[in-house]
């Protein structure tokens, strides 16, 4: 029992630590950065769409951070140059993830262009890769004989497709979480100086 308040010392001095090193000191400099020329802030709608990506748990299975070249072959993979902290500027929470399951997505937006593919993607994956393990999302669809004008018609393949001969219509989450991708762009060319830091001395920006 006499060594309970050195441990209590002990122990609360190490967390201190941490906590300065790891939150405190990330926080400050994360301040004084400033947006990437390039790098415009998100709409409301993809917004919106960023806070079903994070509802939705994608950030589970998908990273949005391309590592520099000693870190992994994520250029050649086409998932674009190693991010910089000003690439993050307009993300809150930050969803950079820590698994990948699936490809990172921070330059998706780049690499596949197409609302309608996303909207197949994300209606059903296998429609558009036999061999995904993705989960499907229906609910952000709805079913419709007879879609309205404004209605958005998702093109799914026939054998995807509902057996009656009705049309599948994105729900306006789904439209959000589709803007939200497609703003993934990061292929703007970093700072120099950002580069350098990551031993990456630029090239193709993608």
């Amino acid at each position: 029992m006499n060594k309970v308040f050195p441990l209590a010392v002990l122990a609360f001095a190490i967390l201190a630590f941490a906590t300065l090193m790891l939150v405190i000191f990330p926080a400050a400099q994360i301040r004084t950065v400033e947006p990437a020329e390039g790098l415009e802030p998100y709409t409301a709608v993809e917004e919106r769409g960023r806070q079903q990506y994070v509802d939705l748990g994608c950030y589970y299975c998908h990273s949005q951070q391309p590592r520099s070249p000693e870190q992994a072959p994520d250029l050649q993979r086409g998932w674009g140059r190693p991010t910089t902290p000003a690439d993050y500027v307009y993300d809150d929470p930050h969803v950079l993830g820590t698994m990948r399951t699936g490809p990172d997505l921070m330059n998706v937006g780049a690499r596949m262009p197409s609302q309608g593919w996303h909207l197949t993607h994300l209606y059903q994956p296998r429609a558009i890769e036999e061999s995904s393990i993705m989960p499907a999302y229906p609910f952000l669809f709805v079913v419709k004989q007879n879609p309205d004008e404004d209605d958005v018609v998702v093109p799914v393949p026939a054998e995807y497709a509902p057996a009656d001969g009705a049309k599948v219509v994105a729900r306006q989450s789904a439209l959000d979480l589709t803007a939200y991708l497609l703003s993934l762009d990061r292929t703007y060319p970093a700072k120099d100086e950002e580069l350098r830091d990551l031993g990456f001395d630029g090239g193709d920006a993608r």
